[in-house]
Formats: structure tokens, C-alpha cells, sequence
């Protein structure tokens, strides 16, 4: 039968957007970023998996049918790039024990049995090799170094500087409304100064015709005025959002996901299951949108007045030691990253509970910024 649900988070988009223009570092989440990964599955050119066939695009599955990838989807790539050339080098030493020595049968039959996982460690090495093409570009580093200034929100010149050059060298406009959402939103806006010059620059430099996109995001919140002091740092701080030293290779923690921020919306969920939103009250409310928190006997129908941004629903009857499952739903998109963190969380020894994760889609920072784009003609 089904399992009965114990408790339900509801998460809106809005409620945290600098999460998802933060690149992701998780080897899932590259793969989406820079491949684009649809239905369990990327495509790209046949030459990158190592099949000779001129022009000819290929699709590579990506599910948990594939134990490999399995293994290494949730890991931070850094550390994806050592285990597969572990794996690697220890089948070149066990190939060379059975050409050089005797074997028993059933030393034959271990190596035969690892031979079978060769595809995956074909295929899985081909797209890495091919990621890193990517994550090894300096202007790719470039980015990473900003988004971590962004998020600690202490340099504003620099982050400012930074966007202005980027317009300036005309840099793929996704790329800089990603970092312009960033700086918005982590400065509760931006100075009517700043906010009008970068507004002129960006239509100078992209176009007129991008009026729009501006009016989309400024609609949305999301490159606007500044109207208050910005509260970004307070919740940072309050939620640990910032997590120094983060070992990528044994984290105790879900910020190695982005390699040191911890996603706001997993801290949220994070909370939410462990004590519940209320102790955290005071920083709800400086987040988008209301907020509620529901205890429900049996069964309750919820009319919202008010669009809800984020609310919990408990069923506090679970008495006979079973984990109590609990559904996470993210209206308006989630980012690989952020279910790797949650299936982090899962995995973490006392965890009480099982978590469901459900979304209208899943987003990355470009295809979350291009909606806001106009196309034109």
C-alpha cells in the first residue's frame, strides 16, 4: 500500500532564490549544469564517450540503475574525480595480478565480476573528463570565487565591480543576471545609484529590446531598489548558511553540496524536521512570503487566504519505532544540489525519518534565469 505520509514541507521557490544561482558542485548537478540532464538521461556528442561517429549525438542514461552512478551522483565532483581514478587504478592492478600470476576460480570469478562494471567506469570517466573541461576554465573559477563573496555578502565593491566588468566584456547575459540575482537578493536590492547605472549598462551593452527581461525580474524581486537594510546577513548567520573548512571528501554537513554554502531551503527542511519553525520564527520572517506551521490529527483540508510560502503539516502519531516519512515539495523548481543534500540528511546516522522529495521540475540557475529572458521575434 502506500506509505502514509507524516509530515508534509511545502517549499516555495521564492522563498529562496540564491540557492539556485549558486552553482552547483555536486557531479549530478554539473552534469545539469553544463550538459542539461532530461529525463534521467544527457545527450552530447558521441566522440565525447569514446563512439567514432562524425556529427553523431548519443544519449547517456543517468539513473540509479546504474550502480556507479548511484554511488558517486550526491558527491562533490572533486571527489568524484578521485574515486573513479581509484577504481580505475586498482582494476589496472588486479588486470596485471591475473596475467602474471595463477588464479583459483573463484579469484577469476571476482575479476570477471568487475569487469561487468567496466561500462559504467567507461562512461562515467568519459563524462567526467568531459566536465572538467568545464570546471577547469578560470572564467568558471572566476564565477565560483564571486558566488562565495556574494553569499558572504561583506564586499560589496568587489561583487559590484565584478558585474560591471562582466557587462562590460559582454559576457552571455544568463551568466550575468545569475550573479546580478545573487547580488540583489543577498543585499535586499541595490541602491538607486548603483541600481539605475547597472540597469543602463546592461541595455547598452545587450540591448534595448531587454527592457523587458528587467521589468521581469524587477517584478519578481528579483534585481529591484534596495528599500531596507538588507537582512541576508542575519540569516546567514542564524541558519550557519556559511560553513568554513568543509570537507568535501568526508562532510558532516549538507554545505559541501556547493562546497562551503549550505542551501537555505535544505537548512529550512532541516529545521523544520528537527524542532519545528518555531523556534526559528524571528528569521522567517525576514524571508519572502508567510509561513505557517499545521499540526493535523487524521485528516484536514487547508484553504489558504493568502498564497503560503512555506508550511508544515505534522502527524505526531508514530509511536512504535518505524521512521516517519516525510514529503518535501518544492513548488517552482529544485536544484540537483538540493536533493542531494536532502538525500544527505537521510543518510545521517539517528536520522528519524525518510524523506519523499516532489517538484513541478527541476531547475539550475540558467534555466531558472532564462525565464525571465523575453525572446524577441
Amino acid at each position: 500500500g502506500i506509505p502514509e505520509i507524516n509530515t508534509l514541507v511545502l517549499l516555495d521557490r521564492e522563498v529562496d532564490m540564491v540557492t539556485p544561482m549558486c552553482s552547483q558542485l555536486t557531479y549530478e548537478g554539473l552534469l545539469d549544469e553544463f550538459l542539461g540532464v532530461n529525463n534521467g538521461a544527457v545527450e552530447l556528442d558521441a566522440s565525447i564517450m569514446g563512439v567514432q561517429q562524425e556529427g553523431k549525438k548519443i544519449k547517456v542514461p543517468l539513473n540509479s540503475s546504474d550502480k556507479l552512478f548511484k554511488e558517486i551522483r550526491d558527491l562533490n565532483f572533486e571527489v568524484v574525480v578521485q574515486l573513479l581514478r581509484q577504481k580505475a587504478t586498482s582494476m589496472k592492478q588486479d588486470y596485471t595480478e591475473i596475467s602474471t600470476t595463477s588464479q583459483t576460480v573463484s579469484e577469476l570469478k571476482d575479476f570477471v565480476k568487475k569487469l561487468n562494471s567496466l561500462p559504467e567506469m567507461t562512461r562515467h570517466i568519459n563524462l567526467a573528463q568531459h566536465l572538467s573541461t568545464f570546471t577547469s576554465k578560470p572564467s568558471f573559477l572566476g564565477r565560483l570565487d564571486m558566488e562565495q563573496t556574494l553569499v558572504e555578502a561583506q564586499s560589496y565593491d568587489i561583487c559590484f565591480d565584478y558585474i560591471e566588468e562582466m557587462i562590460h566584456k559582454q559576457e552571455p547575459l544568463v551568466n550575468v543576471l545569475r550573479l546580478l540575482i545573487l547580488f540583489s537578493v543577498t543585499n535586499s536590492g541595490l541602491p538607486k545609484k548603483n541600481f539605475d547605472y547597472l540597469r543602463r549598462e546592461l541595455l547598452h551593452s545587450y540591448g534595448f529590446e531587454h527592457i523587458a527581461t528587467l521589468n521581469n525580474l524587477e517584478k519578481a524581486g528579483l534585481f529591484r531598489k534596495q528599500d531596507s537594510r538588507s537582512n541576508w546577513l542575519t540569516i546567514k548567520r542564524a541558519l550557519q548558511l556559511v560553513v568554513e573548512d568543509t570537507d568535501t571528501a568526508n562532510p558532516n554537513d549538507i554545505s559541501y553540496v556547493f562546497s562551503g554554502y549550505a542551501p537555505l531551503s535544505i537548512r529550512l527542511v532541516q529545521q523544520a524536521i528537527r524542532s519545528g519553525w518555531r523556534p526559528i520564527e524571528e528569521i522567517l520572517r525576514l524571508l519572502p512570503g508567510p509561513h505557517s506551521e499545521i499540526k493535523r490529527v487524521q485528516m484536514c483540508v487547508i484553504q489558504f487566504s493568502d498564497p503560503i510560502k512555506y508550511c508544515i503539516l505534522h502527524d505526531s502519531r508514530l509511536a512504535d519505532g518505524r521512521r516517519s516519512l516525510v514529503l518535501v515539495v518544492f513548488i517552482g523548481g529544485v536544484t540537483f544540489a538540493e536533493i542531494s543534500a536532502l538525500r544527505f540528511l537521510c543518510s545521517q546516522e539517528g536520522m528519524a525519518y525518510d524523506l519523499i522529495v516532489g517538484t513541478t521540475k527541476i531547475v539550475n540557475g540558467q534555466t531558472l534565469t532564462e525565464t525571465f529572458i523575453e525572446k524577441l521575434g
